[in-house]
């Protein structure tokens, strides 16, 4: 069983929920907090073991690539200023030379074609697909550990209430064992009433490079874009597939809602930040 080293995050999306803010700015480099979206995911996957990051980028997205890249002007002026903490801090943000990789989406053709443009870069390995609009910290150390026991491909899920189940991909629930469980079956944004389950793919996944050979056929599904779950669910044909239940919560920063509801969930973790926010809370809520 091959270790998962790399790791695609679809960046080309044009991120127009949240018009007009992400007009002339990346959706993924809006902050929570004080950290851009992109780098929080990039963080959760480091922090589990990720060793390449490969950015499936489009037009536009260009200041991404420079954030992961050394701002040498920047840093000498914080070593010049004496500000050592915020330059140490830039160093272990940015990612060893060659461990980043950068590719374009010359069309918005849906997340399966993004993943799909990663192919010569992944190569023959199995890799993660992280979606750079959810955070869900902890997920991909989940992740993980849950392909070390089962091997094959992982989704990473959560419940909704089944009444929302219309809105997203949903699976069905095999064998279970403990956090995870055997997938078997998968349906994209199925009729109200219709889901086999209440647990919806989340953002995150495991895949081995067969789905790039399926992928290749760019058959177009929902919305006539190819689709990821269209391709996994013709691999589940041959391969296994499980849901691992993220203990966790996810935040989704493409929507304002999630956005603003994820700045909070940051910063209350924030030794720095927490009380003081606490208060300014309490004070909205009073005169309001």
């Amino acid at each position: 069983m091959k270790p998962i080293r790399k790791a695609v995050l679809p960046v080309a999306g044009l991120g127009t929920r949240f018009l007009p803010a992400t007009k002339a700015v990346p959706k993924e480099m809006l902050t929570v907090v004080d950290r851009p979206v992109v780098q929080h995911v990039v963080d959760e996957a480091r922090e589990a073991g990720i060793e390449h990051f490969i950015f499936v980028t489009g037009r536009g997205k260009a200041v991404i690539e420079d954030h992961f890249d050394v701002a040498f002007e920047l840093d000498r002026m914080l070593q010049e200023r004496g500000k050592t903490a915020a330059y140490e801090e830039l160093k272990r943000d940015l990612p060893a030379a060659g461990q980043t990789s950068f590719t374009r989406q010359q069309a918005p053709l849906g997340l399966g074609h993004a993943v799909w443009c990663a192919r010569e870069i992944v190569g023959d390995e199995p890799f993660a697909v992280l979606l750079p609009d959810m955070l869900s910290r902890g997920c991909m150390q989940q992740m993980l550990s849950a392909y070390e026991r089962h091997g094959g491909n992982v989704i990473a899920v959560e419940e909704v209430k089944p009444e929302e189940t219309h809105q997203y991909g949903i699976v069905s629930v095999g064998q279970t064992f403990g956090q995870t469980f055997e997938i078997n079956g998968m349906v994209e944004k199925p009729k109200q009433g219709t889901a086999p389950s209440n647990f919806i793919i989340s953002g995150r996944y495991i895949l081995q490079p067969e789905i790039f050979d399926i992928l290749s056929a760019q058959e177009t599904g929902a919305g006539g874009e190819i689709q990821l779950t269209d391709a996994m669910i013709k691999l589940a044909k041959d391969q296994n597939f499980f849901g691992m239940h993220y203990q966790g919560r996810t935040y989704d920063t493409g929507s304002k809602l999630g956005f603003l509801t994820a700045n909070i969930a940051y910063a209350l973790q924030r030794k720095d930040l927490a009380d003081a926010l606490k208060a300014e809370i309490a004070q909205l809520l009073a005169d309001h």
